[in-house]
Protein backbone atom coordinates (compact mmCIF):
# COMPACT_ATOMS: atom_id res chain seq x y z
CA UNK A 1 0.00 0.00 0.00
CA UNK A 2 1.36 3.68 -0.78
CA UNK A 3 2.37 5.67 2.16
CA UNK A 4 4.20 8.47 1.58
CA UNK A 5 7.47 9.34 3.48
CA UNK A 6 7.16 11.42 6.71
CA UNK A 7 9.32 14.42 6.57
CA UNK A 8 10.05 18.17 7.80
CA UNK A 9 8.60 20.53 6.35
CA UNK A 10 10.17 23.65 4.13
CA UNK A 11 8.53 27.13 3.76
CA UNK A 12 9.46 28.67 0.78
CA UNK A 13 6.97 31.90 1.08
CA UNK A 14 3.47 30.76 0.94
CA UNK A 15 4.18 26.81 -0.42
CA UNK A 16 4.87 24.36 1.93
CA UNK A 17 7.42 21.39 1.04
CA UNK A 18 7.37 18.10 2.52
CA UNK A 19 5.18 16.66 6.16
CA UNK A 20 1.96 16.01 5.02
CA UNK A 21 1.57 18.94 1.84
CA UNK A 22 0.53 17.60 -1.37
CA UNK A 23 3.81 17.28 -3.94
CA UNK A 24 4.81 20.43 -5.16
CA UNK A 25 5.51 21.11 -9.45
CA UNK A 26 8.45 23.16 -10.33
CA UNK A 27 10.08 24.14 -13.22
CA UNK A 28 13.00 26.61 -14.33
CA UNK A 29 13.42 29.30 -16.86
CA UNK A 30 15.54 28.94 -20.07
CA UNK A 31 15.97 32.51 -20.94
CA UNK A 32 18.67 34.97 -20.07
CA UNK A 33 17.95 35.43 -16.48
CA UNK A 34 19.37 39.70 -17.80
CA UNK A 35 16.27 39.51 -20.05
CA UNK A 36 13.39 40.68 -17.81
CA UNK A 37 10.89 40.91 -19.67
CA UNK A 38 11.66 37.62 -21.39
CA UNK A 39 12.37 35.78 -18.20
CA UNK A 40 8.52 37.43 -17.47
CA UNK A 41 6.80 35.93 -19.70
CA UNK A 42 8.45 32.93 -19.59
CA UNK A 43 7.50 32.95 -15.81
CA UNK A 44 4.22 33.59 -16.62
CA UNK A 45 3.06 30.73 -19.09
CA UNK A 46 5.04 27.83 -16.32
CA UNK A 47 2.54 29.56 -13.83
CA UNK A 48 -0.52 29.37 -16.08
CA UNK A 49 0.41 25.65 -16.39
CA UNK A 50 0.10 24.91 -13.01
CA UNK A 51 3.71 25.04 -11.62
CA UNK A 52 3.70 26.08 -7.48
CA UNK A 53 7.65 27.16 -7.91
CA UNK A 54 9.71 28.46 -11.07
CA UNK A 55 13.93 28.82 -10.80
CA UNK A 56 16.07 31.00 -12.91
CA UNK A 57 20.19 30.57 -13.25
CA UNK A 58 22.08 33.27 -11.79
CA UNK A 59 25.89 33.13 -13.17
CA UNK A 60 26.34 36.07 -11.59
CA UNK A 61 25.90 39.14 -9.42
CA UNK A 62 24.39 40.80 -12.28
CA UNK A 63 22.16 37.83 -13.16
CA UNK A 64 21.17 37.72 -9.31
CA UNK A 65 20.54 41.38 -9.12
CA UNK A 66 17.69 40.93 -12.19
CA UNK A 67 15.75 38.51 -10.11
CA UNK A 68 14.60 41.38 -8.14
CA UNK A 69 13.53 43.19 -11.09
CA UNK A 70 11.68 40.11 -12.42
CA UNK A 71 10.23 39.52 -8.77
CA UNK A 72 8.81 43.15 -9.12
CA UNK A 73 7.31 42.88 -12.24
CA UNK A 74 5.52 39.78 -11.58
CA UNK A 75 3.94 41.38 -8.68
CA UNK A 76 3.04 44.16 -10.54
CA UNK A 77 1.15 41.69 -12.83
CA UNK A 78 -0.27 39.36 -10.17
CA UNK A 79 1.58 36.76 -9.62
CA UNK A 80 3.29 35.99 -6.29
CA UNK A 81 4.88 32.62 -7.17
CA UNK A 82 8.00 31.58 -5.49
CA UNK A 83 11.04 32.32 -7.23
CA UNK A 84 14.43 30.37 -6.77
CA UNK A 85 18.08 31.30 -7.56
CA UNK A 86 20.01 28.56 -9.09
CA UNK A 87 23.86 29.14 -8.26
CA UNK A 88 27.15 27.72 -8.95
CA UNK A 89 30.44 28.09 -8.45
CA UNK A 90 30.25 31.51 -6.86
CA UNK A 91 29.16 31.38 -2.85
CA UNK A 92 29.14 35.36 -3.01
CA UNK A 93 26.39 35.09 -5.62
CA UNK A 94 24.04 32.98 -3.47
CA UNK A 95 24.63 35.46 -0.75
CA UNK A 96 22.75 38.08 -2.75
CA UNK A 97 20.36 35.86 -3.92
CA UNK A 98 19.56 35.03 -0.35
CA UNK A 99 17.99 38.32 0.35
CA UNK A 100 16.20 38.77 -2.63
CA UNK A 101 14.56 35.62 -3.86
CA UNK A 102 12.47 33.02 -1.45
CA UNK A 103 14.92 30.19 -2.25
CA UNK A 104 18.46 29.33 -3.40
CA UNK A 105 19.60 26.38 -4.62
CA UNK A 106 23.58 25.89 -4.08
CA UNK A 107 25.39 22.79 -5.81
CA UNK A 108 28.10 21.21 -2.99
CA UNK A 109 30.32 19.96 -6.22
CA UNK A 110 31.18 23.76 -6.72
CA UNK A 111 29.77 25.95 -3.72
CA UNK A 112 33.06 25.74 -1.96
CA UNK A 113 35.30 23.18 -4.02
CA UNK A 114 36.81 24.14 -7.18
CA UNK A 115 35.00 23.58 -10.41
CA UNK A 116 35.59 19.95 -11.74
CA UNK A 117 39.17 19.30 -13.31
CA UNK A 118 38.33 15.64 -13.56
CA UNK A 119 41.65 15.35 -11.13
CA UNK A 120 42.90 12.88 -8.96
CA UNK A 121 43.24 14.39 -5.59
CA UNK A 122 45.09 13.05 -2.62
CA UNK A 123 44.05 13.85 1.05
CA UNK A 124 45.15 12.89 4.62
CA UNK A 125 42.50 12.09 6.68
CA UNK A 126 43.23 15.70 8.66
CA UNK A 127 43.61 17.41 4.75
CA UNK A 128 40.11 16.09 3.85
CA UNK A 129 38.84 17.47 7.82
CA UNK A 130 40.11 20.75 6.74
CA UNK A 131 38.02 20.72 3.33
CA UNK A 132 34.54 20.04 5.37
CA UNK A 133 35.91 23.10 7.35
CA UNK A 134 36.21 25.28 4.45
CA UNK A 135 32.96 24.36 3.76
CA UNK A 136 31.28 25.61 7.20
CA UNK A 137 32.72 28.73 7.07
CA UNK A 138 31.93 29.27 4.42
CA UNK A 139 28.16 27.80 4.03
CA UNK A 140 27.19 29.12 7.86
CA UNK A 141 27.16 32.67 6.73
CA UNK A 142 25.00 31.79 4.03
CA UNK A 143 22.90 30.21 6.00
CA UNK A 144 22.29 32.97 8.55
CA UNK A 145 21.31 35.63 5.74
CA UNK A 146 18.89 32.87 4.73
CA UNK A 147 17.53 32.84 8.11
CA UNK A 148 17.34 36.29 8.33
CA UNK A 149 15.65 37.09 5.10
CA UNK A 150 13.22 33.69 5.54
CA UNK A 151 15.01 31.86 2.62
CA UNK A 152 15.11 28.40 2.21
CA UNK A 153 18.03 26.32 0.41
CA UNK A 154 17.90 23.70 -1.72
CA UNK A 155 21.24 21.51 -1.40
CA UNK A 156 21.53 20.07 -5.31
CA UNK A 157 23.36 17.40 -6.08
CA UNK A 158 24.32 16.36 -9.72
CA UNK A 159 25.93 13.33 -11.01
CA UNK A 160 27.50 15.62 -13.68
CA UNK A 161 29.32 17.88 -11.05
CA UNK A 162 30.52 15.85 -8.12
CA UNK A 163 34.04 17.97 -7.24
CA UNK A 164 37.64 16.30 -7.68
CA UNK A 165 37.56 15.99 -3.60
CA UNK A 166 34.32 13.94 -3.93
CA UNK A 167 35.16 11.58 -6.54
CA UNK A 168 38.85 10.96 -5.38
CA UNK A 169 37.56 9.60 -2.48
CA UNK A 170 34.72 8.23 -3.17
CA UNK A 171 34.79 7.38 -6.82
CA UNK A 172 31.94 8.26 -9.48
CA UNK A 173 29.41 6.16 -7.00
CA UNK A 174 25.97 6.62 -5.48
CA UNK A 175 28.35 6.28 -2.19
CA UNK A 176 29.65 9.81 -3.48
CA UNK A 177 26.78 11.69 -4.17
CA UNK A 178 25.25 11.07 -0.89
CA UNK A 179 27.95 11.99 1.08
CA UNK A 180 28.60 15.31 -1.14
CA UNK A 181 24.70 16.23 -0.04
CA UNK A 182 25.63 14.23 3.62
CA UNK A 183 28.43 17.13 4.42
CA UNK A 184 25.97 20.14 3.73
CA UNK A 185 23.34 18.84 5.71
CA UNK A 186 25.27 18.29 8.63
CA UNK A 187 26.11 21.37 8.76
CA UNK A 188 22.48 22.59 8.66
CA UNK A 189 21.65 20.15 11.24
CA UNK A 190 24.26 21.70 13.63
CA UNK A 191 23.49 25.40 13.03
CA UNK A 192 19.57 24.62 13.39
CA UNK A 193 18.61 25.74 9.83
CA UNK A 194 15.59 23.70 9.05
CA UNK A 195 13.83 25.29 5.69
CA UNK A 196 16.25 22.50 3.96
CA UNK A 197 15.22 20.89 0.66
CA UNK A 198 17.41 17.97 -1.02
CA UNK A 199 17.98 16.76 -4.71
CA UNK A 200 20.47 14.26 -5.84
CA UNK A 201 20.49 14.04 -9.39
CA UNK A 202 21.44 12.07 -12.18
CA UNK A 203 20.55 11.01 -15.95
CA UNK A 204 21.00 7.50 -15.41
CA UNK A 205 17.39 6.54 -14.12
CA UNK A 206 19.30 3.29 -12.43
CA UNK A 207 21.84 5.65 -10.20
CA UNK A 208 19.22 8.39 -9.47
CA UNK A 209 17.13 6.18 -7.95
CA UNK A 210 19.44 3.81 -5.95
CA UNK A 211 21.05 6.80 -5.11
CA UNK A 212 17.97 8.53 -4.04
CA UNK A 213 17.12 5.79 -1.88
CA UNK A 214 20.79 4.97 -0.22
CA UNK A 215 20.43 9.05 0.82
CA UNK A 216 17.33 8.28 2.47
CA UNK A 217 18.62 5.30 4.74
CA UNK A 218 21.88 7.46 5.57
CA UNK A 219 19.33 10.32 6.70
CA UNK A 220 17.11 7.65 8.73
CA UNK A 221 20.78 6.57 9.77
CA UNK A 222 21.46 10.14 11.36
CA UNK A 223 17.95 11.23 12.49
CA UNK A 224 17.32 13.69 9.54
CA UNK A 225 14.04 13.70 7.59
CA UNK A 226 14.60 16.77 5.19
CA UNK A 227 11.58 17.35 1.80
CA UNK A 228 13.28 15.82 -1.02
CA UNK A 229 13.06 16.82 -4.48
CA UNK A 230 13.19 15.00 -7.54
CA UNK A 231 14.52 14.81 -11.25
CA UNK A 232 16.44 12.85 -13.85
CA UNK A 233 18.38 15.23 -15.52
CA UNK A 234 19.17 15.47 -18.82
CA UNK A 235 16.00 12.97 -19.55
CA UNK A 236 16.21 14.29 -23.04
CA UNK A 237 12.44 15.35 -25.21
CA UNK A 238 10.07 14.04 -26.15
CA UNK A 239 8.89 10.01 -25.53
CA UNK A 240 12.74 9.57 -24.15
CA UNK A 241 12.40 12.28 -22.08
CA UNK A 242 9.10 11.84 -20.62
CA UNK A 243 9.52 7.47 -20.05
CA UNK A 244 12.95 8.06 -18.33
CA UNK A 245 11.22 10.52 -15.99
CA UNK A 246 8.67 8.47 -15.38
CA UNK A 247 11.00 5.88 -14.92
CA UNK A 248 13.09 7.83 -12.50
CA UNK A 249 11.05 9.59 -10.52
CA UNK A 250 7.68 7.20 -10.65
CA UNK A 251 10.10 4.37 -9.25
CA UNK A 252 10.52 6.57 -5.97
CA UNK A 253 6.87 8.45 -6.34
CA UNK A 254 5.56 4.76 -5.70
CA UNK A 255 7.75 4.07 -2.99
CA UNK A 256 6.30 6.96 -1.13
CA UNK A 257 9.36 9.00 -1.30
CA UNK A 258 9.22 12.44 -3.37
CA UNK A 259 8.22 15.91 -1.39
CA UNK A 260 8.76 18.08 -5.05
CA UNK A 261 9.50 16.92 -8.70
CA UNK A 262 10.66 18.78 -11.73
CA UNK A 263 10.52 16.79 -15.36
CA UNK A 264 13.39 17.87 -16.91
CA UNK A 265 12.31 18.36 -20.38
CA UNK A 266 14.01 19.59 -23.83
CA UNK A 267 11.59 21.79 -24.57
CA UNK A 268 9.50 24.73 -23.42
CA UNK A 269 9.57 24.75 -19.88
CA UNK A 270 5.54 25.09 -19.62
CA UNK A 271 5.29 21.80 -21.78
CA UNK A 272 6.97 20.12 -18.28
CA UNK A 273 4.17 20.69 -15.96
CA UNK A 274 1.60 19.14 -17.09
CA UNK A 275 3.86 16.09 -17.61
CA UNK A 276 4.36 16.39 -13.76
CA UNK A 277 1.11 16.51 -12.96
CA UNK A 278 0.15 13.67 -13.97
CA UNK A 279 2.80 12.17 -12.49
CA UNK A 280 1.43 12.85 -9.04
CA UNK A 281 -2.13 12.15 -9.88
CA UNK A 282 -0.86 8.57 -10.82
CA UNK A 283 0.70 7.65 -7.74
CA UNK A 284 -1.52 5.21 -5.75
CA UNK A 285 -2.75 3.97 -9.26
CA UNK A 286 0.71 2.87 -10.42
CA UNK A 287 1.77 1.83 -6.77
CA UNK A 288 -0.94 -0.71 -6.49
CA UNK A 289 -0.24 -1.62 -9.94
CA UNK A 290 3.01 -2.27 -9.08
CA UNK A 291 2.36 -4.79 -6.28
CA UNK A 292 -0.10 -6.72 -8.24
CA UNK A 293 3.06 -7.34 -11.09
CA UNK A 294 5.39 -7.97 -8.82
CA UNK A 295 3.02 -10.95 -7.72
CA UNK A 296 2.10 -11.86 -11.58
CA UNK A 297 5.55 -11.72 -13.03
CA UNK A 298 6.92 -15.19 -14.74
CA UNK A 299 8.86 -16.61 -16.73
CA UNK A 300 11.36 -12.98 -16.23
CA UNK A 301 8.76 -11.24 -17.74
CA UNK A 302 5.99 -8.59 -16.57
CA UNK A 303 3.19 -8.43 -18.60
CA UNK A 304 1.18 -5.27 -17.36
CA UNK A 305 -2.28 -4.68 -18.77
CA UNK A 306 -3.21 -1.34 -18.83
CA UNK A 307 -6.74 0.96 -20.74
CA UNK A 308 -5.29 4.31 -21.93
CA UNK A 309 -6.49 5.66 -25.02
CA UNK A 310 -3.86 8.29 -25.16
CA UNK A 311 -0.09 7.97 -25.77
CA UNK A 312 1.58 10.16 -23.38
CA UNK A 313 -0.68 8.74 -20.47
CA UNK A 314 0.17 5.17 -21.77
CA UNK A 315 4.04 5.82 -21.42
CA UNK A 316 4.03 7.43 -17.84
CA UNK A 317 1.80 4.90 -16.27
CA UNK A 318 3.63 1.98 -17.83
CA UNK A 319 7.13 3.17 -16.97
CA UNK A 320 5.71 4.54 -13.77
CA UNK A 321 4.25 1.13 -12.88
CA UNK A 322 7.28 -1.58 -13.68
CA UNK A 323 10.33 1.18 -13.89
CA UNK A 324 11.32 0.13 -10.27
CA UNK A 325 10.78 -3.38 -10.78
CA UNK A 326 12.96 -3.64 -13.83
CA UNK A 327 15.85 -1.24 -11.87
CA UNK A 328 15.57 -3.81 -8.87
CA UNK A 329 16.17 -7.21 -11.32
CA UNK A 330 12.27 -8.69 -10.66
CA UNK A 331 12.40 -9.29 -14.28
CA UNK A 332 14.01 -8.40 -17.91
CA UNK A 333 11.70 -8.57 -20.47
CA UNK A 334 8.00 -6.47 -20.66
CA UNK A 335 4.75 -7.34 -22.68
CA UNK A 336 2.68 -4.08 -22.52
CA UNK A 337 -1.28 -4.89 -23.17
CA UNK A 338 -3.38 -1.73 -24.37
CA UNK A 339 -6.30 -1.86 -26.87
CA UNK A 340 -6.48 0.98 -29.39
CA UNK A 341 -2.21 0.70 -29.87
CA UNK A 342 -0.66 -1.07 -32.83
CA UNK A 343 1.80 -4.26 -31.51
CA UNK A 344 4.37 -2.58 -33.22
CA UNK A 345 3.63 0.76 -30.74
CA UNK A 346 3.52 -1.18 -27.71
CA UNK A 347 6.59 -3.24 -28.75
CA UNK A 348 8.78 -0.07 -29.20
CA UNK A 349 7.25 1.54 -25.80
CA UNK A 350 8.54 -1.58 -24.24
CA UNK A 351 11.58 -1.26 -25.21
CA UNK A 352 11.72 2.44 -24.35
CA UNK A 353 11.04 1.16 -20.58
CA UNK A 354 13.13 -1.78 -20.40
CA UNK A 355 16.79 0.83 -22.25
CA UNK A 356 15.62 3.61 -19.16
CA UNK A 357 15.93 0.94 -16.65
CA UNK A 358 19.10 -0.28 -18.39
CA UNK A 359 17.69 -3.71 -18.52
CA UNK A 360 17.86 -3.63 -22.29
CA UNK A 361 19.46 -1.30 -25.37
CA UNK A 362 17.84 -1.14 -28.76
CA UNK A 363 18.27 2.41 -29.86
CA UNK A 364 20.53 5.28 -29.28
CA UNK A 365 19.93 6.80 -25.85
CA UNK A 366 20.01 11.08 -25.97
CA UNK A 367 21.38 12.78 -23.23
CA UNK A 368 20.03 16.15 -23.17
CA UNK A 369 19.72 19.18 -20.70
CA UNK A 370 16.70 21.26 -20.49
CA UNK A 371 18.33 24.41 -20.89
CA UNK A 372 18.81 27.44 -18.50
CA UNK A 373 20.16 30.68 -18.86
CA UNK A 374 23.07 29.31 -19.09
CA UNK A 375 22.46 27.92 -22.53
CA UNK A 376 24.07 29.56 -25.02
CA UNK A 377 22.69 28.14 -28.43
CA UNK A 378 18.96 27.14 -29.58
CA UNK A 379 18.70 23.59 -27.40
CA UNK A 380 15.61 22.49 -29.06
CA UNK A 381 17.12 23.07 -32.55
CA UNK A 382 20.27 21.65 -32.03
CA UNK A 383 18.82 18.47 -30.55
CA UNK A 384 16.77 17.82 -33.34
CA UNK A 385 19.21 18.09 -35.73
CA UNK A 386 21.90 15.59 -34.13
CA UNK A 387 19.23 13.17 -33.34
CA UNK A 388 17.92 13.45 -36.99
CA UNK A 389 21.14 12.81 -38.24
CA UNK A 390 22.01 9.80 -35.91
CA UNK A 391 18.82 8.29 -36.56
CA UNK A 392 19.17 8.26 -39.74
CA UNK A 393 22.44 6.67 -39.88
CA UNK A 394 21.13 4.31 -37.26
CA UNK A 395 19.01 3.14 -39.94
CA UNK A 396 21.57 1.23 -41.63
CA UNK A 397 24.77 0.93 -39.10
CA UNK A 398 23.95 -1.17 -35.82
CA UNK A 399 26.78 0.82 -34.21
CA UNK A 400 24.67 3.87 -33.70
CA UNK A 401 21.78 1.43 -32.21
CA UNK A 402 23.41 1.20 -28.64
CA UNK A 403 25.32 4.09 -28.04
CA UNK A 404 24.44 7.23 -25.46
CA UNK A 405 25.22 10.76 -27.14
CA UNK A 406 25.28 13.34 -24.76
CA UNK A 407 24.21 16.62 -26.38
CA UNK A 408 25.00 19.35 -23.29
CA UNK A 409 24.49 23.11 -22.96
CA UNK A 410 26.47 24.70 -19.72
CA UNK A 411 29.52 24.27 -17.91
CA UNK A 412 27.78 23.14 -14.41
CA UNK A 413 26.70 19.64 -15.83
CA UNK A 414 27.70 19.47 -19.57
CA UNK A 415 30.93 18.22 -19.29
CA UNK A 416 30.46 15.78 -16.77
CA UNK A 417 27.55 14.54 -18.01
CA UNK A 418 29.07 14.15 -21.58
CA UNK A 419 31.82 12.06 -20.13
CA UNK A 420 29.12 9.60 -19.05
CA UNK A 421 28.43 9.30 -22.29
CA UNK A 422 29.91 7.22 -24.81
CA UNK A 423 29.79 10.39 -27.07
CA UNK A 424 28.82 14.03 -26.18
CA UNK A 425 29.18 17.25 -27.34
CA UNK A 426 29.17 20.27 -24.75
CA UNK A 427 28.41 23.87 -26.53
CA UNK A 428 27.54 27.50 -26.38
CA UNK A 429 28.27 30.55 -28.50
CA UNK A 430 28.63 28.08 -31.88
CA UNK A 431 31.79 25.78 -30.69
CA UNK A 432 31.15 22.62 -29.28
CA UNK A 433 33.65 20.48 -27.43
CA UNK A 434 33.55 16.75 -28.42
CA UNK A 435 34.28 14.11 -25.93
CA UNK A 436 34.65 10.20 -26.55
CA UNK A 437 35.04 7.85 -23.52
CA UNK A 438 35.65 10.90 -21.12
CA UNK A 439 38.45 12.38 -22.80
CA UNK A 440 37.71 15.63 -24.54
CA UNK A 441 38.55 15.24 -28.63
CA UNK A 442 38.60 18.41 -29.78
CA UNK A 443 36.23 21.78 -30.53
CA UNK A 444 34.62 22.27 -33.86
CA UNK A 445 32.39 25.08 -34.57
CA UNK A 446 28.72 24.51 -34.58
CA UNK A 447 28.31 24.05 -38.35
CA UNK A 448 30.71 21.08 -37.78
CA UNK A 449 28.77 19.34 -34.74
CA UNK A 450 26.55 16.58 -36.45
CA UNK A 451 29.21 15.00 -39.11
CA UNK A 452 32.28 15.25 -36.33
CA UNK A 453 29.95 13.06 -34.19
CA UNK A 454 28.97 10.65 -36.95
CA UNK A 455 32.72 10.36 -37.79
CA UNK A 456 33.39 9.74 -34.40
CA UNK A 457 30.94 7.31 -34.03
CA UNK A 458 31.55 5.34 -37.28
CA UNK A 459 35.23 4.91 -35.30
CA UNK A 460 33.80 2.83 -32.39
Amino acid sequence: MYQRRKSSVCRVKDVLIGGDNPIVIQSMTNTNTNDVEGSVAQIRRIVDAGADLVRLTAQGTREALSLKSIEEELHREGCFVPLVADIHFNANVADVAAEIVEKVRINPGNYVDPGRTFKKLEYTDAEYADEIQKIRNRLVPFLDICRKHNTAVRIGVNHGSLSDRIMSRYGDTPAGMVESCMEFLRICRDVDFNDVVISIKASNCVVMVNTMRLLVKQMDKEGMAYPLHLGVTEAGEGEDGRIKSAVGIGALLCEGIGDTIRVSLSEAPEREIPVARKLVSMIEECAALREKCRAEASADTITLTLHESQMEDLQLKAAMTVGALLIDGVAHNLVIRNEGFSADELKSLADSILQAARVKFTRTEFISCPGCGRTLYNLEETIARIKSAIKAAAQTDARFSTLKIGIMGCIVNGPGEARHADLGAAGGNGSWAIFKKGEILRTVSDDEIVAELIREIEKL
